[in-house]
Order: structure tokens, then C-alpha cells, then sequence
């Protein structure tokens, strides 16, 4: 495909089968070397995320994210990670999509760790989770920097948020800083510490539940300047818009971030000329991601933005080579993000699509497919075979352009189906399987 560089996560316990760095897997690290060493061989830069959602059982026996004690975990972790790979690796990113570990995860409580409890621990979980970042960025920054001069950043999963009404305005501004803003402004502010509008807001709800302390923990002077700058870009994984109104009476506000926030008694609903091409929770309005884009400029000033997600996952156990709603909703996607670069001036570095192929997918499993190229899980080989998505991609990177003939993508995809026969029918999984998942994206970079 000539991709530029191919992003993929370690596993916390891979490499440390307790959780603690008193003991480390050999074979883990050598996992990761091999992969690394592979991908510089064939010019592609590893982009390297610390962690993705797996927790050694026993440190979340002790609490995971809602532990305080995780941060010296975490960092810990990181100067292990650090000193086997900072040699090669360039880009750095340290904790995946953190809103949805902590609100997702505590407020449904159907995601890992299965654990229900909205009062507290999204807010916990927040807090440590940027004080672990901070962490690792500072331990790279002591030890590491001065040699390998590296990267590092964080994604977070960021849905555009905009008003239902005219009315809503101050609302959507509201429901930015409480799904990004509780992310992103300890790090990328000019103040730090918490958003200044949520931590007025979750202080006045506390105490209007009867607690004597706000829910959201508070930052010391010394966090707010730990945490603060800690970040050389801006990673954005983007999938959805939503709009936000005020709960009507009697509705309940649902569940943040994906139908709404009690905090806020708002409801979060569809973009009404969304496309529900993919995964029925997210559905697909190009527009949203250069709205979102100039709107990070506006709050965090003039900040490189790397895209580290964005994808059209299909709900479904068929196999279609021939994806070409994702292919055309990828057209849309980087078209809007060119507009971003040409006309807004925002200074986008790159661009990862989700993902390179099928995979498990959370609770999902095998029943949403993502990939750009097709996992036939029913044969043993786990044969993968490029849809026509991935030959649209590997035309745009060979062109250094949008502005690429049809033909170019399709007459490869012809080729791929009279090559390898075409499958019809519905391939079911096989019950119980898993495999040991890493995660992977494609890549394309703009300058």
C-alpha cells in the first residue's frame, strides 16, 4: 500500500505479566523489537501506543484507573517500554481514547473492568489517567529525550458536539468540555487544571446531591503544572457528531458520551443528515471532523494534529470485498480534512485509517468489520485479501493526492475477486475463538 507509518499498541501485560517491573517477559519484548525492526526495514515509522485498554488483573484487582497508586504504575511501565524501543520509535502515544476507560466504561459498566459506578470513578479514572500520561511524558522527557528526541502524545476518542437548537449553544459549549475539555485542557491549556466551566458545574450538581465535596477530585498547584504541556502534539480519534439539547421532563439523560450526561441533564442525539453506513452507534458526518479540527485550533491554539483513528466499521458476518460505502465515505473524510488544512490553516500532520484489517471487536467480537482488508476467519490461515478501500488508499498515497481516477481502485479490485474466487454467503465465527489482538491502522501522511 506504501503506507508511511502503521500504528499498534503494546500490551501492558505482555511485557509485564504482573503489572510490575520486577518481572518482565522476555518473549513480549522481543515480540515488539521483531515488529519494529520490521516495519523500519520496509521504511514504514512504528507508531507506538503504550496502552490500549488491557490491565494486568492484579492492578486492577487493586483499584486500576481508580487507584492513585496507578500513576507510579504506569510510569513505571513506560521507562520499560522506553528503554527497549526509544531507540527506533519516533512517535509516542501513551493512553487510548481515556473517555472512553473512564465515562464509557464506569457509566455503562458493560466494558472492561464490568464495573458500574457513575458517581465516582469516571472522574478518578480521569484524573489519574492524565496524571499517568504526564508521567510517562516526563520520565521520556528526563531520561529519554535528550538521546532519541521522540514525540509523544495521547488520543482521546472526540465526537464533534454541536447544538440541537439556536438555543443549545451554550449547552454544546457545556458538552465540548465535558468530553474533551476534561481531556485535553490539563494538558493543552495556557491555565491547566480542570475546564473552568466543568469544574463549576460538577461542584455545584455535587453539592446539590448532597455531598459536601465536588465529584470531580480537584488538581493540586503542583499537578496543574505536571500535567500542563505535557503533550508535543494533538492525536484525535474521531468517529461521530452529535447534537446536544437540554432532557426533556421525564426523559432521562442517558448515558455520557453516548446518548447523554446527567451532569449536564442533557440528551445527546444523531446529527439529523448523518449517514448510518457503519457501526449503528456512530454514525458518519464527514463535516464534523473539520468542524472539530478548527474548533481544537480555537481552544488550544495553533497545535500540530495528528488523526490516529478514523473508520466505518459494517455490522454484519457477510464478507464484501467490495466496500464501497467506506471507500466513498474515506473520500468524504479526507476531503474535509484537506479543506481543514487548505482553507482553515490547521496544521494536521497525518491521517490513520481504522483499521489495516477485521478484528475483535470489544463485545462486538468478530460481528463488526472495520478492516480495509478482509480476515477470512473461517480458514485456518486467517487469509487476508485487500478490499477495494485498501486499493483507494494505496492510490491516494502513490498520488499524494484525492484527485485519483476510479479505475485505479476498482481495476485492482477486479483483479483481487477473478484472482482469489469470489466467497458468497455468510462465514460465521467459531464460538470461543480469540486471538491475542494488536491493534493496527493504516496510514497516510500529508507533508
Amino acid at each position: 500500500m506504501g503506507l508511511q507509518f502503521y500504528r499498534f499498541s503494546i500490551s501492558w501485560p505482555r511485557i509485564l505479566p504482573t503489572g510490575f517491573d520486577n518481572k518482565i517477559n522476555q518473549a513480549g519484548v522481543k515480540y515488539y523489537s521483531d515488529l519494529i525492526d520490521a516495519l523500519l526495514a520496509e521504511d514504514i515509522e512504528p507508531v507506538v501506543t503504550m496502552y490500549h485498554w488491557e490491565m494486568p488483573v492484579k492492578i486492577q484487582d487493586l483499584g486500576g484507573w481508580t487507584n492513585p497508586l496507578i500513576v507510579n504504575w504506569f510510569g513505571d511501565y513506560a521507562r520499560v517500554i522506553f528503554s527497549q524501543y526509544a531507540d527506533r520509535v519516533k512517535t509516542w502515544l501513551t493512553i487510548n481514547e481515556a473517555i472512553a476507560i473512564c465515562d464509557f466504561a464506569f457509566n455503562k459498566g458493560h466494558f472492561a473492568p464490568k464495573i458500574k459506578e457513575p458517581e465516582f470513578a469516571p472522574f478518578l479514572c480521569n484524573k489519574h489517567i492524565l496524571l499517568a500520561h504526564a508521567t510517562a511524558y516526563r520520565i521520556y522527557d528526563q531520561e529519554f529525550r535528550p538521546k532519541y528526541k521522540a514525540r509523544i502524545s495521547l488520543p482521546n476518542f472526540e465526537l464533534l458536539i454541536k447544538p440541537a437548537t439556536e438555543n443549545d449553544t451554550a449547552l454544546a459549549d457545556l458538552g465540548r468540555q465535558h468530553a474533551t475539555g476534561r481531556y485535553s485542557y490539563p494538558i493543552f491549556s495556557k491555565q491547566g487544571g480542570w475546564p473552568p466551566s466543568i469544574e463549576k458545574l460538577m461542584l455545584q450538581y455535587s453539592l446539590g446531591q448532597g455531598y459536601r465535596h465536588s465529584r470531580l477530585p480537584s488538581f493540586t498547584k503542583d499537578e496543574i503544572e505536571f500535567v500542563k504541556g505535557t503533550a508535543d502534539f494533538y492525536g484525535i480519534n474521531h468517529y461521530k457528531t452529535s447534537l446536544i439539547r437540554p432532557a426533556k421532563p421525564g426523559e432521562g439523560p442517558g448515558i455520557w458520551f453516548l446518548t447523554g450526561s446527567p451532569e449536564l441533564n442533557a440528551t445527546l442525539e444523531f446529527q439529523t443528515d448523518s449517514k448510518v453506513a457503519n457501526s449503528p452507534i456512530f454514525p458518519v458526518y464527514p463535516e464534523g471532523i473539520r468542524e472539530l479540527l478548527s474548533w481544537i485550533k480555537q481552544e488550544y491554539g495553533d497545535i500540530d494534529i495528528l488523526i490516529t483513528e478514523n473508520g466505518f466499521g459494517y455490522l454484519t458476518n457477510d464478507y464484501e470485498l467490495n466496500d464501497v460505502d467506506r471507500t466513498q465515505l474515506f473520500k468524504e473524510y479526507l476531503e474535509q480534512v484537506l479543506l481543514s488544512i487548505k482553507v482553515d490553516n490547521v496544521s494536521v500532520i497525518g491521517y490513520t485509517a481504522w483499521s489495516l484489517i477485521d478484528n475483535f471487536e470489544w463485545l462486538d467480537g468478530y460481528s463488526v468489520k472495520f478492516g480495509i482488508h478482509e480476515v477470512d476467519f473461517s480458514h485456518p490461515n486467517r487469509t487476508r485479501t485487500p478490499r477495494t478501500s485498501a486499493h483507494y488508499l494505496a492510490c491516494v498515497i502513490r498520488a499524494r493526492s484525492l484527485d485519483v481516477p476510479d479505475h485505479c481502485y476498482k481495476d485492482k479490485y477486479l483483479a483481487d475477486r477473478a484472482r482469489i474466487g469470489y466467497r458468497s454467503g455468510s462465514h460465521k465465527t467459531q464460538a470461543g475463538l480469540f486471538i491475542n489482538f494488536i491493534l493496527i491502522a493504516t496510514s497516510c501522511v500529508f507533508r
